[in-house]
């Protein structure tokens, strides 16, 4: 046998080895893919690729093929991108190869290559609306980009990771709390997904302190996080359950996300159970999203009935569980996938969609309800959305600023999370109810009635404070009330203005059973005359009593310990008529008012806002004689200034009211009037 027949032999066992290792990698391959695990597919579809001969042309493109399915499946775009080249090098391309090729050439920013591919598929599926779209959103995508946007945009380095770091979510009265999905090494488990490469997402928490400044992200502990997947939640509007993807591990299943619910009990989150939204086992439920009112829960799905892809469905949350699931509509869903819905608490519906015209990738889109009931879509436009993909949406309160995430300039396909702010001119108001001398008030209510029909009631949160959006041009009208204090009633008209403006009103509450101090009460020395500087308190508190018809009070004046104590009874009882000579001579009912001189007999008791004020006392410190002898000198005037007060306390709640209409303890209502009546009956007169 010669050398040459030899060499023969030996390069053809070869050839035979590489190609039986690549029929290995091929069936692995397969199977990888069968469970939706593209990452762990793409190593063995590589592997033969790289092991099949470069003379079996029709199989290495086959192979890549494959390979550009999984690459595109992990947002691996350039690798992508290089598989689907050699599928048209080795002539395995059809129409379908060149749509998804030109698909990814616009995550890369490749505009006018893509529109060229675009062009291919066209000509072979004219009716194809992927591909039409696909080449306006290629001819038009540059232009967007020059053009701009008023969003400003920012990657957060506090919050990422070098791995994949997505879907943020907003949650605490004061937006200080930071929810998102890391797959990051410090998740749960040890084992690497199969999908991705990396570890399975956790959900991770970030908080913002009083200075604005983030915390590093740590892992939600408690029983929320496991070794499966966990991503992308959601909050009901109180914040106390959380709405959050899973999908679960089966080495011999393919993997089907499902929607968890976990329950918050103080500051820890519980373990999820899952929400049935179908009979279907077949489908993936993702992405959940609570819309303002509480009513809808949102969520992605490959369900059939559908638009194609994945579409964006709703389901009514009701108190027997979960309603009828629906497909929000062809306007909203596409052949291609619409993905990550969200709400701004003004009502606006966000998503993204890689089927409607966009800058590459998924884009953000914004649904607005118009005056005819249907939705109209808005694309915000760069740099908001870019040739990658960006979703992901949550929202600083009423502002149009918060986080989303973007895989943006990243070569590994990994996302990050952007920060993003749009200025724009938006009218709130912030208000607070509180005690007056007292604490805040989170038991009350607060109603909020405009003149353009608006009639809301409002929460409080558990700092006694609450925000709204207000409208230009109309007149507002707030009423504060709690059980066991007065009314307070504000009024705002609301200016159009060129800038946002936030407006802030008080609402201190006048307790029903301790005395209240009236400050800004002064009168002539040793005298019961009344100064002029003393009527600016004087009207606020005739409001005060007008606002509570029928309420009445005993108007009671103090002297502080020095002099006899007949003197000061005779001194304190004519200031304290004087005052209410004043609310009588301003329209207010002798009979709803008893004048009362106590002298020195009733000593002030320091109360929250006092000891906030003087840090030398305590709540609950009593000023006598003796308690004031003992300070310095310098502390003991203080006290005797404090002691020098005109109060009011409550004696009746049913003025006027007919016998048994009322009892005492009841809430007083607020002056009849003909504008407009809120919901509980409360009567707002403008």
């Amino acid at each position: 046998m010669s050398q040459k027949t030899t060499f023969t032999g030996i390069f053809l066992l070869a050839l035979l080895l590489l190609s039986c290792g690549a029929d290995k990698n091929l069936k692995r391959g397969e199977k990888y893919l069968a469970l939706g695990e593209y990452y762990d597919a793409s190593t063995e579809f590589k592997n033969a690729y790289s092991k099949t001969p470069a003379k079996e042309r029709d199989k290495r493109g086959q192979i890549a093929r494959k390979l550009a399915n999984c690459y595109e499946s992990i947002n691996f775009t350039q690798k992508a991108i290089a598989a689907y080249r050699n599928v048209i090098r080795y002539h395995q391309d059809d129409a379908d190869t060149h749509l998804s090729f030109a698909r990814q050439l616009m995550k890369n920013g490749n505009y006018k290559e893509a529109a060229l591919e675009f062009q291919v598929a066209l000509d072979s599926m004219p009716d194809n609306p992927l591909a039409r779209d696909g080449l306006s959103s290629a001819l038009a995508a540059p232009k967007q980009k020059e053009a701009g946007s008023r969003y400003t945009v920012k990657k957060m380095d506090i919050f990422n990771s070098r791995r994949a770091d997505y879907s943020p979510m907003l949650l605490g009265d004061e937006h200080d709390q930071l929810f998102f999905t890391s797959t990051r090494n410090e998740a749960e488990g040890d084992e690497l997904s199969g999908i991705t490469g990396t570890k399975n997402g956790d959900i991770f928490f970030s908080q913002k302190d009083d200075k604005g400044k983030w915390s590093k992200p740590e892992k939600v502990e408690g029983g929320l996080n496991t070794e499966y997947d966990e991503g992308a939640c959601s909050f009901s509007p109180d914040g106390r359950e959380m709405y959050l993807t899973q999908c679960s591990s089966d080495p011999s299943y393919p993997r089907y996300a499902k929607i968890m619910k976990s329950s918050r009990s103080d500051a820890s989150w519980g373990k999820p159970s899952e929400v049935t939204l179908t009979h279907d086992t077949l489908s993936s439920y993702a992405h959940p999203a609570i819309s303002p009112d509480g009513e809808w829960l949102y969520f992605t799905s490959d369900m059939p009935g559908g638009e194609g892809g994945l579409d964006i469905w709703r389901v009514r949350i009701t108190s027997n569980g979960m309603g009828g699931v629906e497909n929000v509509g062809p306007t909203i869903n596409t052949p291609g996938n619409e993905m990550f819905p969200a709400f701004r608490p003004n009502g606006d519906f966000y998503f993204s969609s890689d089927g409607h015209p966009g800058m590459g990738g998924l884009d953000i889109f914004i649904a607005i309800v118009g005056d005819d009931g249907l939705w109209h879509l808005e694309h915000p436009g760069y740099p908001l959305n870019s040739q990658g993909d960006d979703f992901g949406m949550t929202f600083e309160g009423p502002h149009n600023r918060g986080f989303f995430c973007s895989n943006r300039g990243d070569g590994r396909g990994w996302d990050h999370i952007f920060s993003f702010e749009k200025p724009e001119i938006v009218q709130t108001v912030k208000g607070w109810v509180y005690e007056m001398e007292g604490y805040e008030l989170p038991a009350a209510q607060v109603y909020m009635v405009g003149n353009d029909g608006t009639n809301e009631k409002l929460s409080v949160r558990s700092d006694g404070s609450f925000e709204q959006v207000l409208t230009p041009g109309v007149d507002y009208v707030f009423l504060a009330t709690c059980r066991g204090y007065l009314n307070h009633k504000e009024d705002l008209h609301v200016m159009s203005t060129t800038e946002s403006e936030e407006h802030v009103l008080q609402f201190p509450l006048a307790s029903i059973s301790v005395p209240v101090m009236i400050d800004n009460i002064f009168y002539d020395y040793d005298k019961a005359t009344l100064r002029p500087e003393s009527t600016q308190a004087l009207d606020e508190l005739v409001v005060l009593l007008n606002e509570n018809p029928n309420v009445t009070i005993e108007l009671s004046a103090h002297c502080d310990y020095h002099g006899s104590q007949a003197y000061n009874v005779g001194l304190a009882q004519r200031r304290a008529q004087s005052v209410v000579d004043y609310l009588i001579a301003h329209g207010i009912s002798g009979d709803r008012l008893t004048p009362k001189g106590y002298g020195k007999e009733k000593p002030k008791v320091v109360r929250k806002k006092l000891a906030a004020q003087y840090t030398w006392l305590k709540e609950g410190d009593v000023l006598t004689e003796d308690f004031i002898k003992a300070l310095d000198e310098d502390k003991q005037a203080i006290c005797d200034q404090l002691n020098r007060r005109t109060e009011f306390i409550v004696l009746r709640t049913t003025y006027g009211m007919p016998e048994g209409d009322a009892a005492p303890d009841s809430q007083p209502q607020p002056r009849r009037s003909e504008k407009q009546v809120l919901d509980d009956g409360f009567d707002i007169d403008f």
